[in-house]
């Protein structure tokens, strides 16, 4: 079947909304008036004999058949854009907009230093990195691959494991030698623990050592839903904090930080993982950037080169 211009036309004018999230964005991005996308959009529903958006005064949200259509659109988009990519120049000359999403305070860390080199392998591409805590939503919201810790739950996404997350504990040797070093994670309960309160957080601290169990409720003086206040406050003696080995290990290797209870587990242990919209043709962009961070990965997680300091 022939695609005419009318109908190229109101399928583009979904998609812009898909991507941009009102009518007034998807005009702009398209180079037209808001009420001439509003008039594709009708013209399509009524061609189709469905609805496609739900719209109220204040916003404009996909319907179940919007957000289909508009996903095998972009399958459909991503394929033709492969395709012209490989005849014209391809892989050292990728372009287009690559969406990334990484964990703030691990990303900002670990990886803000090493992405340029990506970066510069592929100059033509246009990268846009969201550094946030939260898990978002890579087919609502349009990002073509994130990294996430944890646990996966979401059966849409196709996920890598780079390798492992493991929590652990650290506090000053200034408290330490103030309040004690705690023996076993019951003796947690008379110290400060310094609370994370993130969109990715727990409410309790449910710890392991062989057959040994122990759950801990942490409370104390001090909560936050920022992770490097929450380090900068157990730096300076506040309390012992707990977060992922790879946002303390240079604090232990420099002494600012002591690993607390080392032999014990958290059982939220979980994995590092890369995820991406399971769609059937990955675009080569997103193909080219995940290349390139397992091989990042390849030789161990980056913080493995880090020495730690001894731990009590």
């Amino acid at each position: 079947m022939n695609l005419d211009q009318g109908r190229a036309d109101e399928l583009a004018a979904l998609l812009a909304i898909a991507r941009e999230g009102s009518f007034v964005a998807a005009a702009a991005a398209l180079q037209r008036h808001s009420t001439v996308i509003s008039k594709r959009i009708s013209m399509l529903e009524q061609r189709l004999g469905v609805r496609l958006l739900e719209r109220t005064t204040r916003r404009v949200r996909l319907t179940e058949a919007g957000a289909r259509l508009a996903e095998r659109l972009q399958m459909a988009t991503d394929a033709i854009f492969e395709a012209e990519q490989e005849a014209a120049a391809g892989g050292a000359e990728l372009r287009g907009r690559l969406r990334l999403a990484f964990p703030a305070a691990m990303g900002r860390q670990w990886l803000a230093q090493a992405l340029p080199e990506f970066a510069r392998q592929y100059p033509r591409l246009q990268l846009e990195v969201d550094y946030a805590e939260r898990y978002v939503d890579l087919v609502g919201e349009g990002f073509d691959v994130a990294l996430r810790l944890g646990t996966l739950g979401d059966s849409r996404l196709v996920a890598r494991r780079l390798g492992d997350h493991r929590i652990v504990l650290g506090a000053s040797q200034d408290y330490l030698d103030r309040h004690g070093v705690p023996a076993s994670p019951g003796a947690l309960a008379s110290h400060n623990l310094l609370r994370y309160t993130g969109p990715v957080s727990t409410p309790e601290w449910r710890m392991r050592k062989g057959s040994l169990r122990e759950t801990i409720l942490p409370a104390g003086t001090f909560q936050s839903n920022d992770i490097s206040a929450l380090l900068e406050a157990a730096r300076q003696g506040i309390g012992i904090v707990g977060f992922g080995d790879w946002s303390m290990i240079r604090d232990f290797a420099a002494g600012r930080l002591v690993q607390v209870l080392p032999q014990w587990r958290f059982e939220m242990d979980e994995g590092i993982f890369l995820v991406r919209p399971s769609r059937q043709h990955t675009p080569a962009r997103t193909e080219a950037f995940i290349q390139w961070i397992t091989r990042l990965f390849a030789g161990g997680l980056p913080w493995d080169a880090e020495v730690q300091a001894p731990t009590n």
